[in-house]
């Protein structure tokens, strides 16, 4: 595959203008490559299904080793882009641009026909999703230590993609799943970004059992109002998610659906949020950081999304550079029902409406990328 000069150039990784990488834990930017179809099948074996190591909304992710030894993760993208092949790789070149240590390093892609492909850095350690689920050899390696890691990196990944980047990018899909971990246990948020590359009418939002809809802000769902308080919300459930090592959502007969952010509202009411920590850790942690970090992860996700901090704030609060006994927490919006939210034009299914716990706001509204309107 040929391209012509003039796309080599915008093709190429650029320094960012007045940004100091000795600072933010930013690096710079290498020349972002073009990988053909065949070096990345050879590098999968074929996408052999036992080299699977991840799926998502957007796609299967291949563990991947390029002729040079280089691991790689390789991203097949499920979804059609209605983008041309200069403007697909053209994207990517631009997502190849954001740099920071909590994020994850976009090494470049391959267009061949239909096919359209993202190759990443490899991460030895999987996802936060994969350590909190994969049984108890992997959370035993969650010490707190490692969680206290895990979630500052993330914040500190999201607050650099909401504040510094410019112009600023609003994940959608932040998630356990998307959290990946490298050897050391570095967080590195993956797939920002990756909306760009679909057509209105696409969606990467997935099932409940994937747990994407657990995450979700519920004006977002509701109204397709899309802000940086959407990512907020997300990250307060995730907070909570790696603090108690407890699912998003969870069904049970005896309870029925059960919703960690509801869950974790009534423990605080009750003050019995030391009981909400999780138990593998063995009461091996600092009661007083360890309920902190619940706290924030309760004002990420209150109704009013105005209540909720920008990123940078929840970082210092977790960091107690700003005492979090200062702000009055007030109920979590939630989702009660989602039979009638739309995605992508579509409904879910053709019963009850969407409704929001702590809020009046109903609406048969379409959402999903196609009505997502990025507001402040």
């Amino acid at each position: 595959m040929k391209f012509s000069l003039s796309f080599l150039v915008c093709f190429s990784s650029a320094h960012e203008d007045n940004v100091d990488y000795s600072k933010q834990g930013l690096q710079s930017p290498p020349n972002v490559h073009h990988y053909s179809y065949k070096e990345l099948k050879d590098a999968t074996q074929g996408f052999r299904p036992l080299n699977k190591i991840g799926e998502g909304g957007f796609g299967s992710v291949y563990k991947g080793r390029l002729q040079d030894g280089t691991l790689v993760a390789v991203k097949v993208l499920s979804a059609e882009s209605n983008q041309g092949e200069r403007e697909f790789m053209a994207e990517i070149a631009a997502m190849s641009n954001v740099r920071h240590e909590n994020l994850a390093t976009l090494l470049g892609g391959c267009v061949d026909g239909s096919n359209r492909i993202l190759v990443y850095e490899y991460m030895e350690n999987n996802s936060v999703a994969h350590m909190l689920l994969g049984g108890e050899h992997n959370r035993v390696m969650l010490n707190w230590d490692v969680r206290r890691k895990i979630c500052l990196g993330v914040a500190r990944g999201l607050a650099y993609l909401h504040e510094v980047l410019r112009p600023h990018i609003v994940h959608r899909d932040v998630k356990a799943r998307n959290i990946l971990l490298d050897a050391d246990f570095t967080p590195k948020v993956s797939d920002f970004g990756l909306s760009k590359l679909f057509s209105d009418d696409v969606t990467h939002v997935t099932t409940r059992v994937a747990g994407t809809l657990g995450y979700l802000a519920p004006e977002y769902a509701i109204s397709g109002r899309l802000t940086r308080k959407s990512d907020v919300y997300s990250f307060g459930v995730l907070l909570m998610e790696i603090v108690s090592g407890r699912p998003v959502v969870d069904f049970n007969l005896e309870h029925g659906e059960h919703n960690l952010a509801d869950k974790a509202w009534g423990m605080y009411q009750a003050n019995e949020l030391l009981q909400l920590i999780d138990p593998s850790l063995k009461g091996e942690f600092p009661e007083e950081e360890a309920i902190r970090f619940l706290k924030v992860g309760l004002l990420c996700v209150q109704d009013d999304p105005k209540l909720r901090p920008h990123m940078s704030k929840a970082y210092k609060m977790m960091c107690n550079e700003i005492d979090v006994k200062n702000f009055e927490i007030s109920p979590p919006g939630l989702l009660m029902d989602l039979d009638n939210v739309k995605v992508g034009g579509k409904n879910t299914s053709n019963t009850s409406s969407g409704t929001s716990k702590g809020s009046t706001a109903t609406s048969s509204s379409s959402w999903g990328s196609h009505s997502a309107t990025l507001i402040e």
